[in-house]
């Protein structure tokens, strides 16, 4: 471990032999950097300022930096808490913690990091505790309902990876439909449309494989999610130009759904690509609620689930 600086902020570095990861302590504690030592591969998608700012509580998303991992919870989309005696609180866009100060202690072997943060406003507790293990990063999430009533939530990793039209998104195959749940899109329709994956035909009419990246002149933006419950606990993304993949493998019955966020130069000139395993759908808590697709967290009790990223060169 150790103490440096990053794009105008203080930074934390853990490595080892294979992998070297950055976090912003002042920054809601995000990871910025996932390097891959053999081959040099940054896996995260990179800020294009060469200074970063900590947002504010309830700050836009778009307005800050759009980069590295941040964790979304306890909703993506703004929207009023749903139910209980904090029915109405307003959750703001990509939920709480992103934008919230959080406290931290570093694990004696330099080798591990455990995170936190309590929410002002809903009760709830948000604890992740993450070491370095070979090639793998391991990360143990908790959620602490701090209330007498269950505490529903939606999490996902932001976790923006960088990409070429070398990239090609992998899932299970028995992952087979998707439904679209972005507005901007100008290949899937509105909301709620439906395609077969990865083959599909756009509105256009023409043939696209949404497994693939497009070119960042394609001007696009997608976000869609799987119809199907991601049964299989992993999923991942493989850059064909030098073999380097990386997966993702968690708790399925915890984290049972999977979104996938592409902006191929449709959203403020970026190029990235997400998979996005969640505990609910679809981005918005109160129509998670309602369609009975949130998380739950009984009362005065704690939600946990592992989260494992894996650096490697094989296909699964």
């Amino acid at each position: 471990m150790k103490k440096t600086q990053f794009k105008g902020l203080d930074a934390i570095e853990l490595e080892n032999e294979f992998l070297s990861l950055t976090f912003l302590p002042d920054y809601a504690c995000k990871m910025v950097s996932l390097l891959k030592k053999d081959t040099g591969r940054e896996f995260l998608f990179q800020a294009k300022e060469e200074t970063l700012t900590p947002p504010p509580y309830a700050a836009a998303f778009s307005a800050y930096d759009s980069s590295g991992f941040d964790e979304v919870f306890p909703s993506i989309d703004a929207c009023p808490y749903p139910c209980g005696s904090y029915q109405g609180t307003p959750i703001p866009d990509h939920g709480e913690v992103w934008a919230m100060k959080w406290q931290h202690f570093i694990h004696p072997d330099g080798c591990g990091l455990t995170a936190w943060v309590e929410s002002e406003h809903l009760p709830y507790k948000f604890i992740r505790t993450l070491s370095l293990q070979g090639k793998e990063v391991h990360i143990h999430y908790t959620v602490e309902n701090l209330s007498e009533e269950p505490f529903e939530f939606i999490w996902t990793p932001h976790c923006l990876l960088n990409c070429s039209p070398h990239t090609v998104l992998l899932t299970p195959e028995n992952l087979s439909e998707v439904v679209t749940v972005e507005h901007s899109t100008k290949n899937l329709g509105p909301w709620g449309t439906r395609h077969s994956y990865p083959l599909t035909i756009s509105t256009n009419g023409e043939n696209i494989d949404l497994s693939a990246t497009q070119p960042v002149e394609d001007k696009s933006c997608e976000k869609f999610y799987f119809t199907a419950p991601n049964t299989r606990g992993w999923c991942g993304i493989y850059h064909a130009d030098n073999g380097d993949t990386l997966t993702y493998h968690y708790d399925a019955d915890k984290v049972p759904y999977l979104g996938v966020w592409k902006t191929q130069g449709g959203y403020r000139g970026d190029y990235n690509i997400a998979l996005e395993p969640c505990t609910g759908i679809y981005d918005d808590l109160y129509v998670a609620h309602k369609i009975g697709r949130s998380a739950v967290c009984a009362p005065k009790s704690k939600f946990e689930w592992k989260f494992i990223m894996k650096a490697g060169q094989e296909l699964l």
